[in-house]
């Protein structure tokens, strides 16, 4: 299931990360997100960080590959690809799997590099960047279980 949000201001994105942080504030969700440089991928992870009262400070993790964050209503983990690609992935694969288990909320920037490595189970985030500086947000739920949330977005 699809659900997608054209996104004109800052205020717009912040109301719906803050909608995405309720629907997966109980039970995580391993999310991979896609979009080019300055689309507003990391914008999106920050909103929905202080929707979730996470305490520090939520940066870009393009040169340490992981950021995590324990101090909100569930633990965060924020990984970014571009750096390692393809071959790269192949050896964070076991930590990609081990952050799709349990009570927890994963994102991963540029997930095109680990196609091959990335759990069934995981909810798919494309940024477009309009002209008119708006956002497109499209979010699927790759695996049926996780249509609510997609469900949730659309009707909330």
């Amino acid at each position: 299931m699809k659900y997608e949000k054209i996104c004109r201001t800052i205020e717009d994105t912040r109301e719906l990360a803050a909608r995405f942080a309720k629907l997966v504030e109980d039970n995580g969700v391993f999310v991979n997100l896609y979009g080019e440089i300055g689309a507003g991928k990391t914008a999106f992870v920050k909103l929905v960080a202080d929707a979730l009262e996470v305490k520090e400070r939520v940066t870009s993790p393009s040169f340490v590959i992981l950021n995590e964050y324990h101090s909100g209503k569930i633990p965060m983990y924020h990984f970014d690809l571009y750096r390692l690609e393809n071959e790269g992935v192949k050896t964070i694969a076991d930590e990609l799997r081990e952050y799709s288990e349990g009570r927890k909320l994963t994102f991963v920037e540029w997930a095109e590099f680990s196609e091959d490595e990335v759990p069934f189970r995981h909810l798919r985030v494309n940024v477009t960047y309009n002209d008119d500086d708006s956002r497109l947000y499209s979010f699927e739920a790759v695996s049926p279980e996780l249509n609510y949330i997609t469900e949730g977005l659309k009707n909330g």
